[in-house]
C-alpha cells in the first residue's frame, strides 16, 4: 500500500449501528491537490479524521507516504499536517509570533532557524506584509492562510485540510488555491474537503464525491461530471435565423425532449451514446437547415450535487 502518497484500502466507519463511511478505497498520487466533495453528512470528516490519526477506523488500511497510520502512528503524524475547519488563532500574538510558537513546538532548530521557516510560510500564503499584525486583526481570509502557514510548518507531505476555503470571499478563494497549487507543485500531497464541488473543480487536480459513507466517482472534474451528471445531453444548436422547419424535425425524434427556441438558438436535450449523438449531429447538419454551431453543456457541478442529494431523500 504505497504506491500513491494516500492510500486507503477499505476504510470503514461505524458509530454504534451508523455507518459514516462504508468500506471505500482510494488512491491519491503525490504532488498532487485532491479534492474530497460531498453534502453534510457524506464521511468527510470521519474520513479526515481517521487519516489525521484523530480517531482509529472500525477496520480498513491508510497509509501516508508509504507510513501504516495504525502500525506507525507517532511516525505518520511527522509526515502530516492537518487543517481542521475552524481552527482556533489566539487574538493575543502577532502572526510571526504565532507561527515561531508552533516552529518551536516542531523543534525547528534555533531561533534564527525557527524565524527563517516563519518568513517561508508567510510567504508561501501572501502573509509577509502581515507578519507584525496581531492575529485579532486579521480577516477571516487572512486567518485561514495563517493557520495552513502554521500547518505547512514541519514541512508535511501530506497535508489534510477540512474546508479550507469555507466562508471565503472570491479573492480569497483564489489566494488560498494558488497557495495550495504552490505547496503541490513543490511536492506535497494535499487533501481537501468542501461541500462546494465547484470550489474544488477550480482548486483540484482531481477528486472523488462521497455520499451517506460512499464513494461515488474519482478522477478529474470533467470524469466526475461525466460519471454522475444526468444521463441526457443537454445541447445547444444555432441556426443562421429562426427556423421553425428544424423546431418540426426535432419533436420527431423520441431522443429529444424539452425543447426551447431564442431567435436562432435552440437547446433540447438529447438521451443516446457518443456514436448515436454523432450521427444524429450528421444529420442535423445535412437536413438543410441553416446549421451554424453547436454545444454540449454538461451538468454543473450544482446540478451533480443537487441530484445527489435529491437520490438521499427517495432512499
Amino acid at each position: 500500500m504505497s504506491a500513491g502518497a494516500i492510500e486507503i484500502k477499505d476504510l470503514r466507519v461505524d458509530y454504534g449501528d451508523f455507518v459514516a463511511v462504508n468500506d471505500i478505497s482510494l488512491s491519491v498520487p503525490y504532488g498532487e491537490v485532491f479534492g474530497l466533495v460531498g453534502p453534510n453528512g457524506a464521511g468527510k470528516t470521519s474520513t479526515f479524521r481517521v487519516l489525521a490519526t484523530l480517531m482509529e477506523p472500525t477496520y480498513g488500511e491508510v497509509s501516508l507516504a508509504g507510513i501504516d497510520i495504525l502500525e506507525n502512528t507517532e511516525r505518520a503524524r511527522e509526515v502530516i499536517g492537518y487543517m481542521p475547519d475552524l481552527a482556533p488563532v489566539p487574538s493575543d500574538l502577532k502572526l510571526w509570533e504565532f507561527l515561531d510558537f508552533h516552529a518551536d513546538t516542531h523543534r525547528l532548530g534555533n531561533r534564527k532557524e525557527r524565524r527563517a521557516r516563519v518568513d517561508e510560510c508567510l510567504d508561501i500564503v501572501n502573509l509577509t506584509e502581515k507578519e507584525n499584525a496581531w492575529c485579532k486583526a486579521l480577516s477571516r481570509g487572512q486567518t485561514q492562510r495563517l493557520v495552513l502557514a502554521k500547518t505547512l510548518m514541519h514541512r508535511p507531505s501530506v497535508m489534510i485540510l477540512d474546508e479550507p476555503a469555507s466562508g471565503l470571499d472570491p479573492l480569497s478563494r483564489r489566494e488560498m488555491r494558488h497557495a495550495l497549487q504552490k505547496l503541490a507543485k513543490g511536492g506535497a500531497t494535499v487533501l481537501v474537503s468542501s461541500h462546494i464541488l465547484t470550489e474544488l473543480a477550480e482548486m483540484c487536480s482531481s477528486l472523488c464525491v462521497m455520499n451517506e459513507g460512499n464513494l461515488l466517482a474519482s478522477g478529474t472534474a470533467e470524469e466526475v461530471r461525466a460519471k454522475l451528471g444526468k444521463k441526457e445531453r443537454s445541447l445547444r444548436a444555432t441556426f443562421l435565423a429562426e427556423n421553425e422547419a428544424v423546431l418540426r424535425w426535432l419533436r420527431t425524434d423520441s431522443r429529444i425532449s424539452e425543447i426551447r427556441a431564442d431567435g436562432p438558438d435552440v437547446t433540447f436535450h438529447f438521451v443516446g451514446n457518443d456514436e448515436e449523438q454523432v450521427g444524429f449531429l450528421r444529420t442535423l447538419a445535412s437536413g438543410g437547415f441553416g446549421l451554424k454551431a453547436f454545444e454540449e453543456e454538461g451538468s454543473s457541478f450544482e446540478d451533480i450535487l443537487v441530484q445527489v442529494a435529491e437520490e438521499n431523500r427517495k432512499s
